[in-house]
C-alpha cells in the first residue's frame, strides 16, 4: 500500500513538473522564486537591525514577483492568481509611493 502511494506521488510530480514543463511553467517558477526572495531580504535586514524591518527592496521584490505571477495567471487563465495578484499589486505600488513620499519629506526637513 505504501509503495502504491509512493508511485502515485511520483507519477503526480512527474506529470506536474516534467511532462508539463514549458516556457510558462519556467516563467511561473522564476516569478515565485522572485516573490519568495522578498522574505529572505526582509529576514536578513531584520537580523542585521535586531528588530523587524521592511526594506524598500522587499517591496520591489514583491512588485516584480507579483507582476510576473499576475502575467503567469493571465496566460494560464487562472482566476484565483489573477484576482490575488492584481489586488496585491496595488498594495505594493502604494507602499512604494508612501516610502518615496516620506523620504522626500525627510530630505526636505533635513535641508532646512
Amino acid at each position: 500500500m505504501l509503495i502504491q502511494y509512493g508511485q502515485a506521488l511520483g507519477d503526480y510530480l512527474y506529470d506536474v513538473f516534467v511532462a508539463k514543463f514549458d516556457f510558462w511553467l519556467a516563467f511561473g517558477l522564476v516569478a515565485q522564486l522572485l516573490f519568495t526572495a522578498r522574505f529572505l531580504v526582509q529576514w536578513i535586514s531584520s537580523e542585521r537591525a535586531g528588530t523587524s524591518v521592511v526594506p524598500m527592496s522587499f517591496w520591489f521584490f514583491s512588485m516584480g514577483g507579483g507582476l510576473m505571477t499576475l502575467v503567469y495567471g493571465v496566460v494560464k487563465r487562472e482566476p484565483v492568481i489573477i484576482i490575488g495578484q492584481a489586488m496585491a499589486t496595488f498594495v505594493y505600488i502604494r507602499n512604494i509611493m508612501l516610502i518615496v513620499k516620506n523620504r522626500d519629506k525627510a530630505s526636505k526637513t533635513l535641508d532646512r
